[in-house]
């Protein structure tokens, strides 16, 4: 952008304002205020929950356009007030989203646990947010595909944030005999519900959680322990797909990333190249990337091919969301010698053909 946004044979100087919320909610609505208020923006992109509720409601009272990733698209409508028989249907006046749903996780962990022998019990318990409410929802998430299917459930209930004991989770899932256990944590929370259950002698077949297992470095803190958890994958280093700005593929990106930090991949890092590429694309293709309005049309009906793979916000079924790829995977242990200890293996591609399959999913006891 040191050049300016070529746009219909004008050159336009562009202004970054880059902003860290912090992951703290009410500093996300301080933000939201700088950005629309203060700054003026023309178009805000949001690369966090918190910030993508707080920015939304003044963005659409403020006719700022905005588009935001990096957490479940159900769990946005959710935390932006809408019922969950509304899901689909509700719209917003200047705010889009792209990213996947508690129902394309359900439509890959299904697939993952019809693949191994298990007693088809489940064990779930969920942290007390919007996102956790949608994957709990008998509608949209796990309950409503588990019974689809014959698996039965064990619910573990809601737990908040600080909760830092899972013993009733514990005691319930293993006298219930469940050998799979799923729902929606954070690493901290699993590694505590993790020791717990070794320490109860709780040993399931399958442990496959949305959020706990996004970075590698959770599966390591976890120890020998790590190896065959199984999680939703957002993006990898295999995924086919390559940026519309830089033409990188998604390995140059991850190889571009590992040399840089001397760190491994992480999932968000395709999201956080593609909100870019969807962000310029919008500008690129409005009638005039200084009105609002036309900026607003150009996202509505914007088709663009990512590293994260189409981002097709037009005439797609979810009203203001364009859904994106997500495959199903587990993580394993590396040979000796390897840079790093974990590796993540696409086990289902079911909402995602394009995306190879690399191995099928192993239980627990079936590992080392």
């Amino acid at each position: 952008m040191k050049n300016g946004l070529k746009v219909g044979g004008k050159t336009y100087p562009v202004e970054l304002s880059i902003k860290d919320n912090q992951s703290d909610p009410n500093r996300a609505g301080v933000i939201a205020s700088e950005l629309i208020l203060r700054e003026k923006c023309d178009l805000i992109l949001c690369f966090d929950v918190d910030a993508g509720a707080a920015v939304g409601e003044l963005a659409d009272t403020r006719g700022v356009p905005t588009i935001s990733t990096d957490f479940p698209w159900t769990g946005w409508k959710l935390s932006r007030g809408t019922p969950q028989d509304e899901l689909m249907d509700k719209s917003f006046p200047y705010t889009f989203h792209f990213f996947w749903g508690a129902t394309e996780v359900v439509k890959n962990f299904l697939p993952m646990w019809n693949s191994v022998p298990t007693n088809k019990v489940v064990g779930t318990f969920y942290i007390d947010s919007p996102t956790g409410k949608a994957f709990s929802s008998p509608k949209l998430g796990l309950a409503g595909g588990m019974a689809q299917h014959g698996y039965r459930e064990i619910p573990g209930g809601f737990f908040k944030y600080a909760t830092d004991d899972f013993t009733n989770q514990v005691s319930a899932f293993k006298n219930g005999g469940a050998s799979i256990v799923s729902g929606l944590a954070l690493p901290t929370h699993w590694a505590t519900f993790w020791n717990q259950a070794a320490q109860a002698g709780y040993k399931p077949e399958v442990c496959t959680m949305t959020a706990a297992f996004l970075f590698a470095s959770a599966v390591t803190a976890l120890g020998p322990r790590g190896d065959g958890m199984s999680t939703e994958v957002w993006w990898t280093p295999k995924f086919p797909y390559k940026s519309s700005l830089t033409g990188q593929t998604a390995r140059e990106l991850a190889t571009e990333w590992e040399t840089t930090t001397g760190k491994q991949w992480t999932q968000p890092i395709g999201y956080s190249h593609a909100i870019w590429e969807v962000g310029l694309a919008a500008l690129s293709t409005a009638a005039d990337p200084k009105d609002k309005d036309a900026v607003r049309s150009a996202i509505a009906n914007l088709s663009v091919d990512t590293i994260v793979g189409p981002v097709r916000f037009k005439d797609s079924p979810i009203k203001n969301v364009a859904l994106t790829s997500l495959a199903g995977g587990q993580w394993r242990k590396t040979k000796n010698g390897a840079r790093f200890p974990y590796e993540l293996l696409i086990v289902s591609n079911a909402t995602a053909p394009q995306i190879p399959v690399e191995a099928e999913l192993k239980l627990l006891s079936k590992l080392g």
